[in-house]
């Protein structure tokens, strides 16, 4: 696939690295001329130095063939121009651009071929406080991703010595809770992928992710590590559009209050929140914690732009008191230094928005992907299409498919129902396929396998 990316910057590098590695001819064009010489150093792609929404710079990186453009510059107005572009002079098929402004958001009459014609929006600051309110809704997980609109969840959450599994053989897990049905679809030990089996032992300290039915996850959750208790009071620090956001989703079930250091900032939000306590300071001030009973809060969340700020407080409340700590990390190589000391979870936002993007890039009926392990693996919701000759899926178990290695199948949902993958369960055309892939370069291969073939009519 020819695919453009505008904008080299956090998104637009790591998508190109995501897609460069999976046999796409991958373009990325910016102004920054120094981040164009290190992504090519580093990948296989072509260059082009210039503004992202000329007609010129667009054909110069190969608009007038492209299968799909990607606008991820800083600029929302450039996204969208070039978007224009690209449909009027050059008809590109598919048009994905971030736009992060609530102003242009909340007109979605505007993102049409009549108007401006981008296909897919995307709002990474939205996808990051989708990302973390599944956080705060289930205590004590690392990450939780939803799928077919949320009917099944897939949990990371850390084995912790004590826990029922710990010891035991994941086979124990269905004698243990024989009315649950859920699946262990990997398990990371010391930052190794293991893809387990009956016989697998669980370790404490294993970073654990399983799929099962959105009723079934807490207490699913609760036979790994020992269950939290529901977070209630919330501190965020950083009143920019995650904080906002964040806090607007929860202000009406927690008790949310946001630290933001901005006077002006200060009021904007105390007039757009409804019950949120909005302070005036900095998050870094130890006085202004101590003051605000940082003891007494479930969790912390640093969402500030600076993520020396974000740290640093982080750790400060951690060691004030507070139960949890949650931080953004733009800066992804903080991710994995910081993530399970005094900071609980380290959130990278270009790697919670990837996985928006994936999902339209992926070849076959793909309808949801997400980045897991920070790039290192992917969890993937396809549709199976046709009949037993036409697909490679359809009309045969489970343990009938010839899987990539490295990969497994997690649960099927079938209309409103979740089936967990067994190997006697028969795969129907139109099942929702939810496949956990340790091994990203056999991603292509995963692909081939949702691919319909010539006889399906």
């Amino acid at each position: 696939m020819k695919i453009i990316i505008l904008g080299a910057g956090q998104v637009g590098g790591t998508l190109a690295e995501h897609l460069a590695n999976e046999e796409n001819d991958i373009t990325v064009v910016d102004i920054n001329e120094e981040r164009l010489r290190e992504l090519q150093n580093r990948l296989d792609i072509r260059t082009v130095i210039g503004t992202a929404s000329y007609p010129n710079i667009l054909r110069q990186a190969g608009g007038e063939d492209a299968d799909m453009l990607i606008a991820v510059t800083s600029s929302d107005e450039i996204n969208m121009v070039a978007c224009q572009v690209a449909h009027t002079l050059f008809r590109t098929p598919t048009k994905i651009g971030r736009v992060r402004s609530t102003a242009y958001l909340t007109r979605k009459s505007l993102f049409s071929n009549d108007a401006i014609p981008v296909d897919v929006l995307i709002s990474p600051e939205q996808v990051v406080t989708d990302h973390i309110r599944r956080l705060i809704e289930y205590p004590g997980a690392l990450q939780v991703l939803d799928f077919a609109g949320g009917l099944a969840q897939l949990v990371a959450v850390k084995a912790y010595y004590g826990g029922p599994l710990v010891g035991q053989e994941l086979g124990f897990l269905r004698r243990h809770m024989p009315n649950i049905d859920t699946r262990v679809a990997a398990i990371y030990r010391r930052d190794r992928p293991i893809i387990p089996t009956g016989d697998t032992v669980i370790e404490a300290d294993d970073e654990v992710f399983f799929i099962a039915a959105r009723r079934d996850i807490r207490t699913v959750m609760g036979e790994l590590r020992k269950v939290d208790r529901d977070f209630r009071r919330v501190l965020i620090a950083g009143g920019g559009n995650i904080g906002e956001r964040l806090a607007e989703t929860l202000e009406h079930k927690h008790q949310v209050k946001i630290i933001e250091h901005d006077l002006g900032r200060c009021g904007a939000l105390s007039e757009k929140l409804d019950r949120t306590v909005v302070l005036h300071g900095s998050a870094t001030s130890k006085r202004l914690m101590l003051e605000e009973n940082i003891e007494d809060c479930d969790i912390y969340c640093a969402l500030t732009n600076d993520d020396e700020v974000n740290i640093m407080s982080s750790m400060l409340a951690k060691r004030l008191g507070a139960k949890k700590v949650l931080t953004l990390i733009n800066n992804a190589a903080y991710v994995d230094l910081v993530q399970g000391g005094e900071i609980d979870i380290a959130i990278s936002p270009q790697q919670t928005t990837i996985g928006s993007l994936l999902t339209h890039v992926r070849r076959g009926d793909i309808v949801n992907v997400h980045s897991l392990r920070r790039g290192a693996a992917e969890a993937i919701e396809a549709i199976a299409h046709g009949d037993k000759r036409s697909s490679r899926v359809v009309g045969r178990t489970i343990g009938e498919v010839d899987l990539p290695s490295g990969t497994s199948i997690g649960a099927i949902v079938r209309g409103k129902e979740v089936l967990i993958a067994h190997d006697d369960v028969m795969i129907e055309s139109g099942d929702h396929l939810i496949l956990f892939v340790v091994d990203k370069r056999r991603i292509r291969d995963v692909e081939r396998l949702f691919q319909v073939g010539l006889t399906f009519f």
